[in-house]
């Protein structure tokens, strides 16, 4: 049955990822790099300068917690177990296509937590909004608006949930005590009863200490690469020369499109950055800013460390170790190989450290994405009891993802974050130029040395919005 399955899965995959993903991620993405000239690269400073803005009254969300929302669930586990993946079923090409996803969806990424900006929704504790909310403003279809919903949180509170959870206790397969029979279930089981006592509001420590330590650790682990990069620098010419070999060798990658270094780069980038997949949106519509633009750059950082720091720090501390990577050891296995080599004992424990800070924080951050489509479903705060029941099922998912299949987990949730791409990608290229305009509008006014102040009638927006009004 679970074999029958996986192979409808990969089937579907197969699909999604040789021709619709492809043009929709690259099409689109290019699309919004040329119209808004190159701003992933041209603003860089008003990057940065957008992140320490506060919000005016001191209170609600300010653009740098939602940096570390959206960051918080981008940086996971795909930033080490979907890298090790993609570098051992797909070659070190892959590495060149991950790059090309998070360049060009750093404009892709731009436009969605723009417009959700613009589209956002007032609240009782602040603002709100995410996809769900500019479909049905904009497009004044709620239907489509429900199925993004629904479709968010299966991806984030089964799919990658489940597949965090497998991940994690994956790491420990590593050490003597591990038995693959009962060992899943029992860290998994350990990690289920710590998210529910978070989600049950007694893990507030919890959720403070690992908010602190995951950037921490986030700069310990690239420095741990850096090292490791320096001692196996000779390495790098033919690293380098590899990677872009294979990320062009024609032959190689029509001859079996499926299991090819492009599809495992766009599958493993689109997974650890969600640029274009309209999962960050949720985060960033939550931040007040007197600009909608001033989010949409905040967001173009977030897919850059992700992908071009994060998961670049594990493909050289992977490749530089002089480790091959195999279909057999593809997981935490590669990856902890390869710091053994170099680190020794120390490689391996400070992975599974990482993994388990990178993946409680992930759990956590998919959860307030969902916690954002339940409202918008039940058009209002859900009642205790209701929240309840999803908190336990919630944490039964992560219980029951650790003992799964891994080709399953991945499967699934490359299908459910590849459905929600292909509804938000084909809406954002359509409300695009909104976007466009309030871009325009940002840069007139830091060109006359302002703080950028968004009203809606300068960009002759046709839609009723209650935020900016």
């Amino acid at each position: 049955m679970i074999n029958m399955l996986e192979n409808i899965i990969g089937t579907v995959n197969d699909a999604l990822y040789s021709y619709i993903l492809i043009i929709l991620l690259i099409g689109g993405g290019l699309f919004f790099l040329i119209r808004t000239r190159f701003v992933q690269f041209r603003l860089l400073g008003e990057q940065i300068r957008a992140i320490t803005e506060k919000p005016e009254n001191g209170k609600g969300v300010s653009s740098f917690q939602a940096l570390i929302v959206s960051t918080a669930s981008r940086v996971g586990t795909g930033n080490i177990i979907g890298v090790s993946t993609a570098l051992c079923l797909g070659g070190f090409g892959s590495v060149f296509w991950m790059w090309i996803i998070a360049i060009i969806g750093g404009a892709s990424a731009f436009i969605e937590s723009t417009l959700a900006q613009i589209y956002k929704k007032k609240g009782p504790d602040g603002c709100y909004g995410g996809p769900a909310y500019y479909i049905q403003s904009a497009l004044k279809s709620r239907t489509l608006a429900a199925v993004f919903a629904v479709l968010t949180i299966i991806t984030y509170a089964f799919g990658f949930n489940m597949l965090a959870s497998y991940n994690l206790q994956d790491t420990f397969s590593a050490y003597s005590f591990y038995n693959p029979t009962y060992t899943p279930w029992i860290i998994g089981l350990i990690v289920a009863a710590f998210v529910a006592f978070c989600l049950m509001g007694g893990g507030k420590r919890i959720i403070k200490a690992t908010s602190f330590l995951v950037p921490v650790m986030g700069v310990a682990y690239i420095l741990i690469a850096l090292v490791i990069v320096i001692m196996n620098a000779t390495a790098l010419p033919s690293i380098f020369k590899t990677i872009f070999t294979e990320a062009f060798d024609i032959k190689a990658i029509f001859g079996g499109f499926s299991g090819s270094c492009v599809m495992y780069g766009i599958k493993r980038g689109l997974f650890s950055n969600e640029a274009g997949v309209g999962s960050a949106p949720n985060a960033s519509s939550s931040a007040e800013v007197s600009h909608p633009v001033k989010q949409g750059l905040v967001q173009i950082l977030s897919v850059f460390i992700d992908t071009l720091l994060v998961c670049s720090a594990t493909a050289f501390m992977c490749m530089s170790s002089g480790v091959e990577p195999s279909a057999e050891t593809s997981g935490a296995s590669y990856v902890q190989a390869a710091l053994s080599s170099t680190l020794g004992s120390f490689g391996p424990i400070f992975i599974t450290v990482a993994m388990i800070l990178f993946a409680f924080t992930t759990l956590l951050g998919n959860l307030y994405y969902v916690d954002n489509c339940f409202i918008f479903l039940l058009k209002r705060q859900p009642s205790k009891k209701f929240i309840r029941i999803y908190q336990i099922i919630a944490s039964l998912v992560v219980f029951v993802g650790a003992g799964l299949s891994a080709d399953l987990l991945w499967g699934i949730a490359d299908i459910t974050m590849g459905a929600m791409t292909i509804i938000n990608m084909p809406v954002i290229i359509y409300l695009s130029k909104y976007a466009i305009r309030a871009l325009k509008d940002y840069e007139k006014q830091r060109k006359e040395g302002k703080d950028p102040i968004f009203k809606v009638e300068d960009i002759n927006l046709p839609h009723e919005v209650d935020y900016w009004n």
